[in-house]
């Protein structure tokens, strides 16, 4: 709110001897605060019927706040973060707000795209026509960079985005790259001794879906220390502390250099929340090695988290917000995907002596279905 002061007055003087006197006035004058602009919610299209909405406001530092349940947003609703994909009957609701205006008014945009069951919406196929490696779609993904202290888990590996000649990265043997013919490789090297390089792929602030069956397609690398994983988090990470955002951990994989030490060879689905870590059982039917094609999913319904390896119609596991410990986070909002390799850490220890680097693994596809 801006306040002007205005001064006016006049002074007289005494003439012929008389005594001097002055007089004057102040008067405040307040401009309206001004309001936000309403934000803007267009779309582009997925696939069959789907579509990935984005909402933006023209006032400059607003915070866009947002609902997709129909309800009327408030500054404490989720604040927007990234394009979400759009594949059931849902209106999404929004506002803008900043410092010293008056908060917008409502935006709001119906959807009832009426998409089958089991319909692919959504997909990254990791194509690749040409005869070089070529970067994985900037448009989709983003990276991890650095070390970052380990990532909370005592982590070795600095993870290097595509391009990057920043020491120890290496653009002429990148950690990430789609192959000639198509797929996904994701690469933990050694370039020397006690160092590691890796990649930490992530479609934060790019691309985000809520609800739907989600799965990859992986294969990934066994030998001591690796640590591949397939999982997403909740936009709201940059608002909301660890783990109140929410984390799904879709597949993850370790000690495949010594499955004796469980006596099977095993992945795993996990759910993360606060305040409690709902650890999952582990994946490990008669003659399975993760050192093959798999298809690694996760069914996401309100209330419901299940998992499954190779067969949706067979999930293994199953979490429920009236069943698990601690306060639900999987009904907030949406989440983005990561797929990385790690190496060492505090769970699958750092590597040794029977370690093979480079360690790859593979993606055909990560897609995406309407429940």
């Amino acid at each position: 709110m801006l306040a002007v002061l205005v001064l006016s007055g006049a002074m007289m003087c005494g003439c012929g001897g008389g005594d001097g006197a002055s007089s004057g006035t102040t008067t405040t004058t307040t401009t309206p605060p001004v309001t936000a602009a309403t934000p803007t919610i267009t779309t582009t299209a997925a696939l069959n019927g789907a579509s990935i909405a984005t909402i933006a406001d023209s006032t400059a530092g607003a915070t866009i706040y947002f609902t997709l349940d129909g309800s009327t947003p408030t500054t404490a609703s989720q604040v927007y973060q990234a394009p979400f994909l759009i594949s059931s009957s849902m209106t999404v609701n929004a506002i803008a707000a900043a410092s010293g205006d008056t908060t917008s008014a409502v935006a709001s945009k119906a959807f009832s795209p009426g998409i089958p069951s089991g319909t692919l919406v959504w997909s990254d196929e990791f194509t690749n026509s040409g005869s070089a490696n070529a970067q994985p779609n900037p448009l989709v993904w983003a990276w991890e960079t650095g070390n970052n202290s380990g990532w909370g888990n005592s982590e070795l590996e600095y993870y290097c985005p595509w391009g990057s000649n920043t020491s120890p990265c290496n653009s002429a043997s990148p950690n990430s790259y789609v192959a000639p013919g198509g797929g996904l490789n994701i690469v933990a090297e050694q370039p020397s001794a006690g160092v590691y390089t890796s990649a930490r792929m992530k479609t934060q602030g790019l691309f985000s879906f809520m609800y739907g069956r989600i799965e990859a397609k992986i294969w990934v690398p066994e030998s001591q220390g690796m640590w591949p994983a397939f999982w997403a988090l909740g936009n709201n990470i940059t608002t909301e502390s660890w783990p109140a955002c929410g984390e799904l951990d879709i597949m993850e994989h370790i000690d495949g250099s010594n499955p004796q030490s469980l006596g099977y060879d095993w992945t795993q689905a996990t759910i993360h929340q606060a305040p409690a870590v709902s650890d999952g059982t582990p994946y490990h039917p008669s003659g399975f090695t993760a050192a093959a094609w798999h298809t690694y999913g996760m069914i996401w319904k309100q209330g419901e988290i299940q998992f499954y390896v190779d067969d949706p119609t067979n999930p293994y596991e199953t979490f429920t917000s009236t069943t698990t410990t601690g306060t639900w986070a999987f009904d907030q909002g949406p989440q983005f995907i990561l797929l990385n390799l790690a190496v060492g850490g505090s769970w699958p220890g750092n590597p040794d002596s029977t370690t093979v680097f480079p360690g790859t693994m593979k993606v055909d596809y990560v897609r995406i279905y309407s429940n």
